[in-house]
């Protein structure tokens, strides 16, 4: 029996908005590895420090929170030269909501005075409660 984890997944606002419109997660400027980390019935929370990828202004909030619901990673063609890999995401009505006041909080964060330095990463295994507390923050409502 699969037991669900609880996934941080870093992506500009800008590319968050087009996998939720979408119906898709995509990670690590369209790497298969950490989608291939995730396991259908697996949470997805996005996390953005910026707007844009390039040039956004600082953001730094949760951003959406989605169940991985498609069982394969798969390839989407975007360009002739930029063909990404991608997972199935039913995305859920949330609010995005600043980190700032959840540092505390959260388990993954050792530093609060370092905190962003997990981030570095792209995709974070999370604990359960860490979930819990972004998706009371976000005002979403998750079956589990």
């Amino acid at each position: 029996m699969h037991m669900t984890k609880y996934w941080i997944g870093v992506v500009s606002l800008s590319h968050v908005e087009r996998g939720v419109t979408g119906g898709f997660a995509q990670l690590g400027h369209g790497k298969a590895a950490p989608l291939q980390r995730m396991s259908k019935g697996d949470w997805l929370v996005y996390y953005s420090p910026k707007t844009d990828f390039a040039d956004g202004e600082p953001l730094r909030q949760f951003t959406a929170i989605g169940q991985v619901i498609g069982d394969a990673v798969y390839k989407h063609r975007m360009s002739p030269d930029f063909v990404p890999s991608r997972r199935d995401v039913r995305f859920v009505k949330s609010k995005p909501t600043p980190i700032a006041p959840l540092i505390p909080g959260l388990s993954f964060i050792g530093d609060p005075k370092r905190w962003g330095f997990p981030f570095r990463r792209g995709h974070i295994e999370m604990t359960k409660a860490d979930f819990q507390l972004i998706v009371t923050a976000m005002k979403a409502s998750v079956d589990e």
